[in-house]
């Protein structure tokens, strides 16, 4: 089949051309950009050549409704509100990386990203793409809207002990960890190299746009759950995300049982990885990868468990995850053209 990018010159983007120019099912990965038409893709990524002759075209939704089964839109927030609903009559599957179709409630949305949402009946439409608890809905889905990076990551290593009614719904806290390419490719006083190096700081204090939609599916899994304490930190490194979760629990457990219950929940999920008693995960242990992986462990001095989960921001934070879902959508083995080892060291 035929694919198509918008958004192609972004680090999301890239990511996707990458993968899918190896997929075993596209025949053609077609590039779009809004900013550079009729420039040759190798001008904005000079380590593609000889691996890319594609020039960037310009947005022709008659053109794409034509020729391409699956389009991936790698755009900032408030492109797809407008483009997707011009594909609403049509056979083209929209696979959204902005987070403009994540939050079902309209006014959330315009308070936690401060722009206007997508219109009622596409976000009805719209299928929240977290393969490993959605699957079935996303075989079906014309409309997905692939989650972002730290819901991800928060959602996969709270999601069997929420879904149990294991932890008191008022206590979890996240703390987060991202890598400076989260931000994007545009240069900012925030990622300017001599505010990052050697430095950490927290942004967006209680405020980051990702917090209504961890809790909208944590809410799904458990009705309890309402709100969550949820900060995210800047760290100097390119790729990858760490949430460190803290949790009290219901009742007494011990690490094991628990490390038992995420071994059994996340049988059938190839990307999730549940680490042995005692191990945690680093960020360099999934680099460029599709994975998440997942330690925990037990305080039996305060009853609060310590989770830490952890995956490449740009893969299964984004477009590796975008793939995922892609196969599912279409039928395809769910690991097609992602399973290989992270790059180490």
């Amino acid at each position: 089949m035929k694919v198509g990018i918008i958004g192609a010159t972004g680090y999301g983007g890239v990511e996707l051309y990458r993968i899918l120019s190896n997929h075993p099912f596209v025949e053609e990965c077609i590039l779009y950009s809004s900013s550079e038409m009729d420039v040759p893709y190798i001008h904005s990524f000079p380590h593609l050549t000889e691996l890319s002759d594609h020039t960037l075209r310009k947005i022709d939704v008659e053109e794409i409704k034509n020729n391409i089964t699956v389009l991936f839109l790698a755009t900032p927030p408030g492109v797809s509100r407008s483009l997707s609903p011009q594909f609403t009559e049509s056979n083209v599957k929209i696979i959204d990386l902005s987070g403009d179709l994540r939050l079902k409630d309209r006014n959330e949305y315009e308070k936690w990203y401060k722009r206007p949402s997508a219109e009622e009946e596409l976000l009805a439409k719209a299928v929240y793409g977290l393969s490993e608890l959605n699957k079935q809905v996303i075989k079906e889905a014309q409309f997905l809207a692939n989650p972002g990076c730290f819901p991800t990551a928060t959602i996969l290593g709270l999601a069997p002990i929420v879904e149990k009614g294991l932890v008191n719904e008022q206590s979890i806290i996240v703390d987060a960890k991202t890598g400076v390419s989260g931000a994007g490719r545009n240069a900012s006083h925030a990622t300017h190299y001599s505010e990052v190096n050697e430095n950490v700081k927290i942004y967006k204090v209680h405020e980051h746009q990702h917090i209504p939609e961890i809790e909208q599916m944590l809410h799904n899994l458990n009705e309890k759950i309402t709100y969550i304490s949820f900060n995210t930190h800047l760290i100097p490194m390119t790729r990858g995300i760490m949430a460190t979760i803290y949790a009290s629990l219901t009742d007494s457990y011990t690490t094991e049982q628990l490390l038992d219950l995420y071994k059994d929940y996340y049988q059938h999920s190839p990307f999730v990885r549940i680490r042995k008693q005692n191990e945690f995960p680093a960020t360099k242990e999934v680099y460029g990868s599709n994975f998440c992986d997942i330690g925990l462990k037990i305080d039996e001095r305060t009853g609060r468990v310590t989770i830490v989960s952890v995956i490449d921001n740009l893969m299964k934070g984004a477009a590796g995850q975008a793939v995922q879902n892609f196969n599912i959508m279409n039928g395809f083995e769910e690991t097609t053209g992602l399973y290989s080892a992270p790059i180490y060291p």
